[in-house]
Order: C-alpha cells, then structure tokens, then sequence
C-alpha cells in the first residue's frame, strides 16, 4: 500500500517549531534499582472531558489524537501491541511492530495511540478505520503510525509510580523529538491552554490532552489526564435504522442509544457522515441482528424503522445537546471495534 504523503506540521511555523520540554542529563550517580516484573498488561489512564482547559504551571499539554489507544509490550521475547481492551491486535499493525524490534531498550512498555494521518498531518479516525479494513475487517494497516505519549515499563523498571515529567524524561530518550518513523512522540506542548486549544480547533484538530506533571500514572478515568475538545465526539450504540425511500439498501438515518443506569435511552438519529463503502458495511451487519421491538423505550414517529441489538457501536461527531436530551448536528465517524473496548456515552 502506498504511504501518504508526508504530513504538514501542525500548530507550529518553519521558524518556530514545537518541542518538548529540553531534556535533563540524566545523574550518573544514580543508584541502580531492583528489577520489577513486568507486567502481562496494564489497565490505561483515561481522560476526564472537561469544557475548558485547566490553569497554572502544573499542567502541560499535548494533541488529542484521533485512532485505537494502544499499548506496545517489548519483551525479552517479542513484541505484542494490546488494544484497550486486552486484544492482541500484533499482526495487525507490522510497521509498528517493526519499529518497535528495533528500538535500544531489551524491555519496555509504550503508551500511545494508533493513528493515520491525513495530508495536513491531522488524525483521521475514517483514515484508520479504511486501512483497518471497517469494523470486524481483518487487515492489516501499513499506514498507521503509533503516537507514544508516556512510558511505563523500561528495562526492568516500572514507572508507574513515577511523575509524569520523569517518565517523559525517559520516554523522549528512547522516541526523540520530531523523529518521522512509524513510531513517533506525541509532543508536550509548553503553552497557554485556551490559547493552544483555540490554536488547535483552527487547524480542525479534535482537541487536546492536559495532563498533571507530578502524577503517577492510575488505571482508569481519575483526572490526572483531561481532554479538551473543539467538536464533541463520543460512542453511542446504534439500535435502529430508517430505511431510505430513494433505493432498497440505502439508510435514511441511524438510530442512538446512549446509557443510563443499567437501561438505555435514545438520543436521537444521525443522517450524515456516511460514505458509500460505510452504507454497505453497515448494512451487512444490521441485517443480521433485527428484531421485531425498540430494545429501549422509544416514542418518536419515524417510518420505516428497523430496530437492533444494541451490539454495534459508533463514533459520532456532535456539536452539542439538545434540551430534550438529543444530539445536535450529529455526523457519523466510524464503527469502533469490540476489541477497543470503548466506553459508551453515559447520561447521570
């Protein structure tokens, strides 16, 4: 497959580029420690949605990135790439793989996130989804490059309990700055947060990450890391569809489901977004998982409705809510893969 072109850099001018933060010399003194075990797998920090970016020195930020979360295991006897969920997705991303055979360290585990990037350098989540092959497809992507934003394991070492600005410390020795392989680093950005948010929204990115310096790194959705986003875009199940009247396969619009408590409740419908590859996949699999009833309480007057078991899951790209609890100006990114684990939109 043919590689796209090389990328543009983003939020930066020729004379004035994004680096991270210079790094230290490390302490030649420092004693040696005992080895830890390496771990088989580690639960990912998850960032908390926030409307505005957080203030003061304590914070530094990066890009939100568009793709699959990862987790890349160098081990004394391979390499394993480990979706969010657990799923051992190796084979599936060989130049990432191959990357990571080649990297000077004999252990090590990497934090990141797969991704495609568009012409302006931009993560494409359609992109990925392309190469990938759609949800449920097989193939293996040539064009993903794997963003590492933290280290939790090397050389014997695990630095979970270590701040944040250590382990980008140690991170940016093994994936230098502004290296173009199919490993790279996501960039620490040193700036103002709601100037670089506005910075980022300009140059149709989705957003970014601010993240505590002196944090560990805690499994889970604990605040440590926030995202900050210029369009909303979240998971939502897909429980119907309408059929189109212009032609038999077609797809007037899809139907969502968000949870809450231990039900579901519909949040409206999506008509948008929707190539002509996405119409046929998507149809493939909803006729094999109809049903004759809503799985949800529904009350709406839409024709031609074809209701589902809630298993398919799709990103969507919103703009806000609206006061019956609908999504508005709502776009269709994308399934997401079982395998992803990605969490559903919850209303509390």
């Amino acid at each position: 497959m043919t590689r796209p072109p090389k990328p543009k850099p983003l939020l930066q001018d020729a004379d004035k580029p994004v680096r991270s933060r210079p790094r230290k010399p490390r302490d030649p003194a420092q004693p040696n420690l005992p080895l830890d075990p390496m771990p088989d797998r580690i639960e990912p920090c998850l960032a908390l949605l926030k409307a505005k970016p957080p203030k003061g020195d304590g914070w530094v930020y990066e890009i939100k990135w568009d793709g699959y979360r990862l987790s890349v295991h160098i081990e004394p006897t391979g390499i394993r790439i480990l979706t969010r969920g657990g799923h051992d997705w190796t084979d599936r991303f060989p130049a990432i793989k191959q990357a990571a055979l080649w990297f000077p360290v004999g252990t090590a585990i990497l934090d990141g996130e797969a991704v495609v990037l568009d012409e302006q350098g931009r993560s494409d989540f359609g992109l990925l989804q392309q190469s990938l092959g759609g949800r449920g497809g097989k193939k293996v992507s040539s064009d993903a490059i794997f963003m590492a934003f933290d280290l939790l394991y090397f050389d014997g070492h695990d630095l979970r309990n270590s701040e944040l600005d250590m382990r980008r410390h140690l991170l940016e020795d093994l994936v230098p700055a502004g290296e173009q392989g199919d490993i790279r680093l996501s960039e620490q950005i040193e700036a103002d947060g709601d100037q670089l948010l506005a910075s980022a929204c300009e140059h149709g990115l989705e957003g970014i990450i601010a993240k505590r310096r002196d944090a560990p790194y805690r499994s889970g959705r604990l605040g440590d890391w926030l995202k900050i986003k210029c369009v909303q875009s979240d998971s939502f199940f897909v429980v119907g569809y309408e059929r189109s009247t212009a032609a038999r396969r077609q797809i007037a619009s899809l139907l969502l489901a968000a949870r809450t408590g231990d039900g579901l409740v519909y949040v409206g419908s999506i008509g948008t977004g929707f190539k002509e590859s996405d119409v046929s996949e998507l149809r493939g699999m909803m006729d094999k998982i109809t049903r004759k009833t809503p799985p949800l309480p529904y009350s709406g007057a839409r024709k031609n409705v074809v209701w589902l078991q809630p298993t398919l899951i799709a990103e969507i790209e919103y703009r806000a809510w609206t006061d019956d609890g609908k999504l508005r100006h709502a776009s269709y990114k994308g399934l997401r893969e079982v395998q992803d684990n990605a969490a559903v939109y919850e209303i509390v």
